[in-house]
């Protein structure tokens, strides 16, 4: 049987950190399907296209990806495409104790779910995303923040 996993956020834009996460995460599942979060209520800085095309670009190469978008409960697009584990990465206890209470509420939701913690390797543990786009909006260099062959489209 095949091991899936999710691994939902915005990821507006998709960091190294992120993708340190992903590759741990592809040790222990056949495939994870990396899943954008439309949130109605924000504007995004990437739009939900070209935040999968970052992605996209940053795991190329990488067998057992799938790249989507979903708009709802991440219980409910686990629950419609069959997935039973969550993967969300962690740089800090600040991040331990909001995933463990947002992992709590999503096994309410969906009890057959469970959440996989993994902490960002320490060398990753600066980056978020809001410090890149704090960074490309003052026109610094984002070089070590994203993976590397990730050309970022401009932002008008």
């Amino acid at each position: 049987m095949k091991r899936t996993a999710l691994f939902p956020g915005s990821f507006d834009p998709f960091t190294a950190g992120h993708l340190n996460i992903l590759v741990r995460a592809l040790t222990i599942f056949d495939e994870v399907v990396v899943a954008v979060g439309i949130n109605q209520a924000k504007r995004g800085y990437f739009t939900i296209d070209q935040r999968k095309d970052i992605i996209r670009q940053a795991c190329k190469g990488l067998d057992g990806v799938r790249v989507i978008s979903y708009d709802g409960l991440t219980v409910d697009i686990c629950r419609e495409l069959g997935i039973r584990h969550i993967v969300r990465g962690v740089r800090n206890m600040t991040d331990f104790d909001n995933e463990q209470a947002i992992a709590d509420a999503n096994r309410h939701f969906y009890p057959e779910v469970d959440t996989i913690i993994i902490p960002t390797a320490q060398e990753y543990s600066h980056i978020s995303s809001s410090a890149v786009r704090d960074v490309i909006s003052h026109h610094g260099d984002i070089s070590m923040f994203i993976p590397g062959g990730v050309v970022l489209p401009d932002v008008e």
